[in-house]
């Protein structure tokens, strides 16, 4: 697999901050830098990590599998992540997460159409005390309106063109 001259300098730096023996600890951060460059984590992918980090594709394959911001699918462009746990939701959340629904028409982990919007309902993104919150790729979003929300999405449109 041929990598970006960025993610394999990415990649070669990861590989120098453990010591020796220890370089499994850069499966996760090199499947999410991979994820952003690629935009899923494929077989190639997999297999390309498993050899640098020195273990085998199915370690690599279960670890992909059990954290939930890695994915074997492309998301849209943007990914809008909406909190609907406890703190978001007394403050609006779920009606959040049911705007967005209905304003993409889409569900969750679906994309529009086009590949631009993707959308998922998360647990906590960590942000409970500026609730309801949302994440945007990796921008947060606090105290979002309903009105915050369609102006956030409308201007992802805008500047996609």
């Amino acid at each position: 697999m041929t990598l970006s001259p960025a993610l394999e300098a990415k990649f070669q730096k990861l590989l120098t901050n453990y010591p020796e023996g220890r370089q499994r600890s850069a499966m996760i951060p090199m499947l999410l830098f991979a994820q952003d460059e690629i935009g899923s984590v494929t077989p190639e992918l997999i297999q390309e990590v498993a050899k640098r980090i020195g273990t085998q594709p199915l370690q690599v394959e279960e670890v992909m599998t059990y954290y939930s911001m890695l994915h074997a699918k492309p998301w849209g462009k943007y990914h809008v992540q909406i909190c609907t746990n406890v703190s978001c939701m007394l403050t609006g959340g779920e009606q959040l997460w049911e705007h967005a629904c209905e304003k993409l028409g889409i569900g969750h982990r679906q994309a529009t159409p086009d590949g631009l919007i993707s959308l998922e309902e998360v647990e906590c993104i960590g942000a409970c005390s500026w609730a309801p919150a949302i994440q945007v790729n990796y921008d947060f979003h606090h105290k979002v309106t309903p009105e915050k929300l369609d102006q956030l999405l409308d201007s992802l449109r805008t500047h996609a063109v």
